[in-house]
């Protein structure tokens, strides 16, 4: 009796430990979210633990730097975890590498979710390497006194627009416009639908892009950017709007908050739209962030699943509505009333929230492929320098392309 009482505790215990034996740890990591929202992780963990039996998701969250080497670390010992957060330009760099996995197989009808462009971003050679997540996006905000002294009635809807009323402000008011971030002219050519290396040589000398530098120039010398715009980052920015000193800034939506804090007789002037479209059809300022499988991933099939479930239209909203700043990459989530039920607001930030969602089809991550430049911190600073030169007079906008083109192809070409 006593052997068969001993016998049944241990095939108790025996079936107990396969239980636990058989659910698969699912370790995701992201960068730089912990503590901030913990409680949306927590929840979303769990919704998909009990959803998901036989699953278990882990979330492990470190500073943006520790990811990769401690990713590569763990691939090397054969132990990598699920899923990891990763930018655009890193799908690339370790697609390129080998080291993360195709998605295209598990997603199904899931792929449909994400925005076309969200698809784009993280497509190597026709096959996605990423599942979509959180994003961002510019547009424009817009003093409307200023708007009204220079005649203006509304908001540009095309660059050439944009550029138009640019020249209007300045003749009829004596002011400023914008100030575009000049520190990044690779964005700008995308954003333009131009070209920047193509079959390994540098392209950005042709006559269109010559005309696209040429109307910067142009602004410049005529008063439409500031003279310093050249040393006007994202804060400058700010304080140029919030002062009076241009008439239109690129934000954020959640950007303008310091504009409500700092200069509320600016923000109750403020009116939003959505920064127009040039012949790239694409938004300035996105960049988005998504999960990847690593290559050596126990289960990828249950990866990809968690993968789904953390970037899908629900989750992707109640990211947004966790974070207050960030837009989702699935087109039903930036149709939701959270973002559209606050375009006849009377709150500034919540009608630009509005703008952004609805542009986020247009929104793709303007940046070089990774690997495409042998020395790429020297390349782009000498483009930049001698698109500065141009911009500013010193040069001919011809001359300081070619310099800059020259530059590049003699280190493409070795």
């Amino acid at each position: 009796m006593k052997l068969k009482k001993m016998l049944i505790v241990g095939a108790a215990l025996f079936a107990g430990v396969n239980a636990q034996a058989a659910d698969t740890e699912l370790e995701f990591w992201t960068m730089n979210l912990q503590p901030k929202f913990n409680t949306y992780f927590e929840q979303a963990t769990a919704k998909f633990n009990e959803t998901n039996p036989g699953l278990k998701a882990k979330w492990v969250d470190m500073n943006w730097d520790q990811i990769q080497p401690k990713l590569t670390a763990s691939i090397a010992a054969g132990n990598p975890p699920a899923l990891v957060n990763f930018n655009v330009p890193w799908v690339h760099e370790f697609a390129a590498q080998g080291l993360i996995l195709p998605i295209d197989q598990y997603l199904g009808a899931a792929k449909a979710a994400y925005s076309t462009n969200a698809v784009k971003d993280v497509q190597v050679k026709g096959q996605m390497f990423a599942f979509p997540w959180y994003n961002s996006t510019q547009i424009i905000a817009y003093n409307k006194d200023i708007f009204a002294k220079a005649g203006i009635k509304a908001a540009p809807k095309t660059f050439a627009e944009f550029v138009a009323m640019g020249k209007q402000i300045k003749a009829k008011t004596g002011q400023a416009a914008f100030a575009p971030k000049m520190s990044d002219m690779v964005g700008f050519f995308y954003y333009a639908g131009l070209p920047v290396v193509t079959d390994g040589k540098a392209v950005f000398n042709s006559p269109k892009h010559i005309a696209f530098v040429q109307t910067f120039a142009d602004l410049y010398k005529a008063g439409v950017m500031p003279k310093d715009v050249f040393k006007m980052a994202f804060e400058q920015e700010i304080a140029a709007y919030n002062s009076g000193k241009i008439a239109m800034m690129t934000t954020a939506a959640q950007g303008l908050k310091r504009t409500e804090t700092d200069a509320k007789a600016i923000y109750d002037k403020t009116e939003v739209a959505p920064f127009p479209l040039d012949a790239g059809k694409l938004n300035l300022g996105s960049w988005m962030m998504d999960f990847v499988i690593p290559k050596g991933t126990k289960d990828p099939a249950a990866a990809a699943k968690l993968g789904i479930f953390l970037t899908n239209d629900e989750q992707q909203l109640a990211f947004s509505k966790a974070t207050e700043s960030t837009m989702p990459s699935t087109k039903k989530a930036n149709l939701d009333p959270y973002f559209q039920s606050g375009a006849k607001s009377a709150d500034v930030v919540d009608r630009a929230r509005a703008v952004a969602a609805k542009s986020m089809d247009n929104a793709r991550t303007l940046t070089l492929t990774p690997g495409t430049l042998p020395d790429e911190t020297v390349m782009i600073k000498k483009l930049q320098e001698e698109i500065q030169s141009a911009v500013e007079g010193r040069k001919s906008v011809k001359d300081a392309l070619n310099t800059a083109a020259a530059a590049w192809n003699e280190k493409l070409k070795k």
